[in-house]
Formats: structure tokens, sequence, C-alpha cells
């Protein structure tokens, strides 16, 4: 809950703080007009398929890719193996126990088990390897079709699977004490920004640019939840929803990004070459591989709080959706992806959503979800417009006349021209249920002063998954230090993400040690940093390890020395350097060096601090 907490506190600092943004807390409920109108009720879903025997459920997109990827490894599912081993007893009859490397590689065996295959198969592979590519975009008949070409299983069981069919992600439930208001935990936090639109712009003063964020619950009815934090029904997002005038995507602050190095996947790498390319952020938008340059800044500033978090940027990449894999509302949309030992999992989402929840809410609503934009200068547009004749009108049509000189009336330049030209022949046309004829309409051209329009926002969302951002961090912050009698733990946490930023150390149980203690963590405390007492008996290398495995990145060590005058021994976890210097500056140093103020190797040369050699403390 800690990391959590300081994981969302950094997402604030990075993007809330440094882009200005608005904040907002919306209800998790969410009436089900509003979620008709953003498409979720018709659109979101996932494709489900069925143990035919067992009624067990999979996400048929993830069963198939596992399934492809255990054939391009050669790597039998449970039910393959026992079949297996089962025929292999059967033929060596009372001759002893079969040969395990012999039953896992057993070939010609897929008639008779349902193991295509294909490791063989170079064209086989590659066509695995190419569907395994765009999974996402397969609707559901070709997931069926995907499915049988396979011969896709339950893998542990082998059960026959039952025909793909959508399900929808939403939970639903009723409003109200009658039950008789239907609802939805929602799927994500952004609709609440949406339908606040009007709101959030009037406080802003009716400006375009700007940006609104939500961090909060969302709740997903997943199919097959795994993994830990990966795949989950509830879940905390940090969303942004920036709103831009659709012709002028340009971002102000897009020049300090500009020279961020980005691996990008694109759609067109992901078809072909199945490999990444290094780009700036300058060259991605000017080759036309981002869409857009407030699209292209949040791909950068995400990059950028993905090294801030401590993630192994060598291990992450931002992957372009394929066409038909997309959102129903994205135009473009880009995915933080992290290398774990699940293999790539999405932690992010950056789309452009052009003005589709707006314009949809608006058509639902009525409401006015428009931005006011005044021009420079005051321009003057000419356009065609139809004057009815009114007296011939209503001798003609009587009581009838009037919505046919309203129809008239409303027409714009478009339908005017239109109707002109129809009428350019002569002769009666059909028009808002009538025949009308030349004598009843007149065409001229009329010049109006414009001083400004409304226009929708197009609103590009990066999207944050918290809990997989957090899980990313702490694989990639785990290794086993070698050395020593034993192999050790460490869980390199930043410092701003670790629960526990200094662990507080006696060298011994010794009383005489609890007043400097006590000093110690009431001045920590009072400049906001977590400090936690281990006075174990166990050594102090020991209790250095288990410090080092809970992701603590120091440690001050207080010895009889320092009853005498009053310096303590500060180590960091990542290198195992002590250094030694008096009380007061050390606790200084720490709050620095937590704040990210001060880095570790400018404190001997810049604060006076003497390397002390720790050979003798860290003796088990």
């Amino acid at each position: 809950c800690a990391a959590k907490n300081y994981l969302t506190a950094l997402w604030r600092e990075h993007f809330v703080v440094a882009d200005g943004l608005l904040e907002l807390e919306c209800s998790a409920l969410t009436p089900a007009p509003v979620l008709k109108a953003s498409g979720h009720v018709d659109k979101f879903a996932d494709i489900l398929v069925k143990d035919e025997a067992t009624g067990e459920c999979f996400r048929a997109d993830h069963l198939l890719g596992d399934h492809l990827s255990a054939l391009i490894e050669d790597k039998p599912h449970p039910f393959v193996l026992a079949a297996r081993k089962k025929r292999a007893k059967k033929d060596k009859g009372a001759k002893g126990q079969p040969d395990e490397t012999a039953v896992e590689s057993a070939a010609g065996a897929a008639a008779e088990d349902g193991w295509p295959a294909v490791a063989g198969d170079a064209a086989a592979r590659e066509e695995a390897l190419a569907l395994r590519e765009r999974l996402d975009e397969l609707d559901v008949d070709e997931m069926r079709q995907a499915l049988v070409r396979w011969d896709a299983r339950n893998p542990e069981t082998g059960g026959l699977l039952g025909a793909p069919y959508a399900f929808n992600l939403m939970f639903a439930t009723t409003i109200g004490p009658a039950g008789n208001v239907p609802g939805f935990l929602r799927p994500e936090t952004a609709q609440g920004i949406f339908v606040n639109f009007a709101r959030l712009l009037a406080f802003n003063g009716g400006k375009l640019p700007f940006g609104v964020a939500q961090i909060g619950s969302s709740f997903r009815n997943e199919i097959s939840p795994k993994a830990g934090l990966l795949r989950v029904r509830e879940f905390t997002q940090a969303e942004i929803e920036w709103f831009v005038h659709p012709e002028h995507t340009q971002h102000s602050r897009f020049a300090e990004v500009a020279d961020v190095v980005l691996e990008l996947y694109p759609r067109a790498a992901q078809i072909t070459t199945r490999k990444t390319v290094r780009l700036t952020a300058r060259r991605a938008l000017e080759e036309g591989v981002i869409s857009n340059e407030t699209l292209a800044y949040f791909v950068a500033r995400t990059a950028q709080f993905a090294s801030l978090i401590g993630l192994d940027m060598s291990a992450v990449r931002f992957r372009q959706h394929l066409q038909h894999e997309m959102a129903h509302y994205a135009r473009d949309c880009w995915d933080l992806e992290v290398r774990t030992s699940y293999g790539w999992i999405e932690c992010a989402g950056l789309a452009d959503r052009s003005a589709f929840d707006l314009s949809n809410h608006a058509a639902a609503s009525g409401a006015e979800l428009s931005a006011r934009e005044v021009f420079s200068e005051v321009r003057y547009e000419t356009r065609r417009v139809a004057v009815p004749a009114k007296g011939v009108l209503g001798k003609a049509f009587k009581k009838d006349a009037q919505p046919i000189i309203a129809a008239l009336t409303a027409l714009d330049d478009a339908g005017a021209c239109e109707l002109e030209a129809q009428m350019a022949g002569g002769g009666a046309v059909p028009f808002a249920g009538i025949e009308l004829g030349a004598e009843m309409v007149s065409f001229e051209s009329e010049t109006n002063a414009i001083s400004g329009r409304n226009v929708v926002p197009s609103v590009v969302e990066p999207s944050f998954g918290v809990g997989r951002l957090l899980y990313c961090v702490f694989e990639h912050a785990y290794y086993v230090r070698e050395g020593g009698d034993e192999a050790r733990a460490v869980l390199a946490l930043p410092a701003a993400l670790a629960p526990v930023k200094v662990q507080l150390l006696p060298i011994s149980r010794n009383e005489v040690f609890e007043p400097l203690l006590r000093e110690l963590s009431d001045a920590l405390r009072t400049r906001r940093v977590v400090s936690r007492l281990d006075d174990s008996g166990v050594s102090i290398g020991r209790r250095y390890a288990r410090a080092d495995e809970l992701g603590t990145p120091y440690g001050i060590t207080v010895d009889f020395v320092s009853l005498e005058d009053r310096t303590v021994t500060l180590r960091e976890r990542d290198s195992t350097r002590q250094l030694r210097a008096p009380l007061d500056l050390v606790i200084t140093a720490v709050a620095d060096l937590v704040a990210a103020r001060v880095a570790w190797d400018d404190l001997v040369s810049e604060r006076g601090f003497r390397v002390f050699d720790a050979s003798a403390s860290e003796a088990n």
C-alpha cells in the first residue's frame, strides 16, 4: 500500500504538477445512459470461449496466444504430455518406466494427441508467429477460424472448446431503492471527466488546450483473472484527458522532450520485421510514426516516467495498436509495454480519442460540450441561403406551411446549394414531404461577419494501470547479490517508492543507544522521512541484508563511537558503501537523498562525508 501511494504521488508530481492539470474525483457508479453514449454498452467486450465439457471460461486471445507460443517453442500442454506418457507406458509394457525425454519430444503424435507439428515446419512456424502478433485485432469469426486451424483446446484437460462469443466486461447494477435505474461500475475513470467537461472548461476560463487528471478505482469483469496485480477485476487507474483544438494539436512544451529516445514498435513493423525501432520523439513525429505533437509529447513524458520509477528501459517499448485492434473510440493508440517473466505487459495506453466522447455525449444529452474559438480577426463568410416564398407556401399549404418554411430556413450552405442544383432544371422537386415548385423558393448569397466559432475538442488520453506498473517495478528491482557466505536478495526500489526510506540500526541491543535512536527517529519524522528500527539480536550484516530485501535504500548505524562524538554511519543499499558524518549532517543528507536533491556520490565531495571501512561491521 505504501509503495502504491508513493507511486501515485510520484505520478501526480510528474504529470499533474508539471503539466498544470486540473484534478477531479468522480463516482464509480455510472448511470447506463452515460456508458451507452460512450459506446461501452455495445462495444466494451473481450472474446470468450468455454470448455464444452467443464464449462471453464477462457479469454480467447490469451488462450490462443499461449497455445501458439507453446507450439512455436514445442512445449506441449499438460494434457498432451499426459497422453504421450500413457501411450509410452502402454508401448513399453513390462519393460520398465518410459524415458521422460522421449515422452516430451515424441514425434509424429499430432494425429493422436492434438499437437500440431509447428517447430519443425518453417512455413507453419512463420504463420503462427504472424498470427500471434495480431491476436488483438481478430473479430469473433476470425477467432473461431484460428482456434479451429490451430486445434486449440483446454490446455490442462484437452477438452474441446465451444464457439467463441463477445462478452461485455462491465459490472451491471441498479441504482436507487426501486432498482429500476440501470447502471454500471465504471470500466474507466475517463467518462466522469467527459460528462463534466462544461464545468471544467469554465473553470479553465474557456481556453484550450487544458488537461484533467483523475486517480481512482475502475472495474472490469475479467474473464480469467490471473498473475496477481496484472489481471484483476478491480484496479487503480491514473488517467489524463488532454483537451486540444482538433486543428491545432501542437504542444507548447514539446521542445523539452523532442530529443527523448523512444523504443517504438509501429504497426507496420509488427506485421513485417517484428522488430522495434529507436527514434527520438521529434523524428517519430516528423516521419509520421506518431500522428500528432500532443500524442508524441505524452509518449515521451511517459518514457521519462517509466525511467523515473525504476523500470529497466531496455525492457520497455511503446507498441502501436493495429488498425482493427484499437478501442472503438481511438484514432491512434500506443501502449507502454514492459517485458516481465509473464512476457510483454501493457502498463499504460496513450490514445488519440479525437472528438468521439464529447460528440457522443453531446448528441445523447443535448448539452453543449464545445469550446468557443475566438478569431484574432473578424472573418467574413459568404454562403447560399434558401429564401422561402411565404405567401405562396401559405396559400398552397395553409397551416402546414410553417414547418416547410422552417425547414427551408434551416438549410446550411451545402443543403441550399444541393436544393438549388436540383431545381435548376425547372419543375417541382420532393422536399419535406411535399413537391416544392420553383415559385415557392428563391436562392441568394448572404455574407456574415464571424468573430469565432464553437469547436468540439479532440482528446489525447494517457491512461496508466497503477497495479501493473507497481508489479513491473518490483520485478525489475529484484535481483540476487552474490558474494560472501550466501546469495542475498535485493529489492532495488528507487528511494521515492521504497515504503521505508531508512533503517535505524544500533550496533547492539544495549539500552545506552535508545536516546540517540529516538532523536534520530524524531528528526527524520519531522522531515517526513519514514524510518524503522531494527534492534534484533542478529549481526549487523544480516540486518543490512534484511533491509536490502525489503527495498530500504539507506541504513543509519549507531555505535559506541556515536555516543562520544555524535557521528553515525550512513549505508547505501545498492553499492553497500558506507560513509561517516555527524548526526545532523546525516539527517539532512538522507532527506535530500530521498527527495533526489543530492546524489550519493556527491556526499563525499560536496558535504564532507568520509568513507567508512565497513568490512568489520558487515561480518556475519
